[in-house]
């Protein structure tokens, strides 16, 4: 193998695997190494929102998860053993056809590398980064195996313990959120509801149980968590982790009709709220948990980093290939962190409410604020809020004011719904089909050779003109990789050229 490449990816989960399989699709070359000796087989997420399908799909890696998934997702909460509220997560609307997924991390992980073989890419277990040396050219990356690889760019997806992170000189304040949560997925005899997830909430800290689904298993896996602040130096192995949900489980719940048999996995963690000072650092990026870090309320996590991943793709691919100036780059960390920003502030909030320290804070909690979750209206607009479909970039540098120019949805910067099209031979398709590695120039049917022109002048062949169901006559529209609209505008105005040479040179619209 070379030890020369465009873009060395560290770490292997999913972040790093759909940066790597949006880069390859793009014809940019790509090494991913990770410090462990193989693929995780325990699952530290077990959700995929509506916003990451979407990034899987687009990328080619969806497969056949949702036929192995679950859709129908409900979480039911109880205050003294009685069911208060059922949060159901169904169709979010908004355009998509790809409702929220109820699968296991390790099975998304293990899609994401079969893509990116299917890329002509592989993960390259049992290397760690010891260093990393970046000038003008790029970047010397030294090996735990005495080797050294030259790569133009270092992308750090190696979680909240990073390296690249540390090695770049990358700040990552915070604090920490809560004390201890006990993490254990266990086999067990219950007969609970395995439709959705469940959660207690309970004076000393809640208790949550979700159906977790193992291939070729008896259904009869389960994620169980548990707030439990241990002393100062404690340390818990695997049977005290058990043997303390074995006892909190009916003091916690009410429930006594669980037995647990025995464990796959156990964990001690403390929740953390921490976000990088900097995205980017001359030839090295950060992305996923390596940038930010946040409660696990709502699922948030992986979905921010895949987000994140596509993002960074589609612009560090036109660099590679010297179709943009790096300024470009400096735009990932202006549209991705002020989402992150936005994700750490709703997942403490929640947490914190889960957690009710307080007579008030649980009174509110229990009396006020779960009726109003029960409300059809309250339960889809949390449902989009978890979905990330709501993202928009319409405040970024892309955008630089377009938005305002024209009253109608979507706006520049916003999430283009998956709209249904047709190609230029009348054959049917839809927009997101149509992304990934490609941009995409919605027109009514007619000539629009002037933009057509323009796009691919700018960007390269790695653009399909499509006609979509009611679009505006005399339109024409621009859609980024990632789904989210670039730019609209009149075919004869010439404003199309102009403003993808100042995005792509200098990283803003005029």
């Amino acid at each position: 193998m070379s030890d020369s490449t465009d873009v060395l990816v560290i770490g292997a989960g999913p972040t790093g695997l759909a940066l790597a399989c949006g880069l390859l699709a793009q014809g940019v070359s790509v090494r991913v190494m990770d410090q462990a000796s193989g693929p995780a087989v325990t699952s530290r997420a077990n959700i995929l929102h509506a916003r990451g399908v979407e990034v899987l799909d687009r990328l080619g890696a969806l497969g056949d998860l949702p036929q192995r998934a679950e859709t129908a997702l409900q979480i039911t909460s109880y205050v003294g053993g009685r069911p208060m509220v059922t949060v159901r997560f169904g169709d979010v609307g908004l355009g998509t056809a790809r409702p929220a997924l109820y699968i296991s991390q390790a099975e998304i992980e293990a899609a994401l590398r079969s893509r990116l073989a299917e890329l002509g890419g592989s993960v390259e277990w049992n290397t760690a980064l010891v260093d990393a040396t970046q000038d003008a050219s790029g970047i010397a990356a030294a090996l735990g195996n005495g080797q050294t690889v030259h790569a133009g760019w270092l992308a750090g997806c190696d979680g909240t313990h990073s390296s690249v992170r540390r090695l770049a000189g990358i700040a990552f304040p915070g604090a920490a959120v809560t004390d201890e949560w006990l993490l254990a997925d266990v086999h067990a005899d219950w007969a609970a509801d395995r439709a959705g997830g469940h959660g207690w909430l309970h004076r000393d800290g809640p208790f949550f149980a979700m159906p977790m689904h193992e291939a070729g298993g008896a259904d009869d896996l389960w994620r169980l968590m548990t707030y439990y602040p241990l002393v100062e130096d404690e340390r818990l192995d695997e049977r005290e982790i058990l043997d303390l949900f074995r006892r909190l489980l009916p003091a916690r719940t009410g429930q006594t009709d669980m037995r647990i048999r025995d464990a796959t996995w156990t964990s001690v963690f403390r929740i953390h709220r921490r976000l990088a000072d900097d995205y980017r650092r001359g030839r090295i990026v950060l992305a996923g948990d390596a940038a930010h870090t946040h409660s696990p309320q709502g699922g948030q996590g992986m979905n921010t980093g895949i987000g994140d991943a596509e993002n960074l793709a589609w612009k560090l691919a036109l660099v590679v290939r010297g179709r943009a100036a790096e300024p470009l780059l400096d735009t990932y960390q202006a549209e991705r962190r002020p989402l992150a920003m936005e994700v750490l502030r709703g997942t403490t909030a929640a947490t914190r409410f889960f957690l009710g320290e307080g007579l008030l804070m649980r009174f509110l909690r229990d009396r006020v604020v779960a009726p109003l979750v029960s409300l059809p209206s309250v339960q889809r607009r949390g449902t989009q809020l978890a979905s990330q479909l709501w993202v928009t970039y319409r405040r970024g540098p892309l955008a630089g004011g377009l938005g305002s120019r024209f009253g109608r949805r979507p706006r520049p910067g916003d999430r283009v719904a998956d709209l249904a099209c047709r190609r230029p031979d009348a054959s049917i398709t839809r927009l997101h089909a149509e992304l990934g590695r490609r941009w995409a120039l919605l027109a009514p049917e007619g000539s629009v050779n002037g933009c057509l022109s323009a796009a691919r002048k700018w960007v390269g062949d790695d653009v399909v003109m499509l006609t979509p169901d009611g679009q505006p006559a005399g339109e024409v529209w621009l859609v980024r990789p990632d789904a989210h609209l670039a730019w609209r505008g009149r075919p004869e105005s010439g404003d199309l050229d102009r403003w993808l040479e100042h995005v792509l040179r200098h990283g803003r619209a005029r």
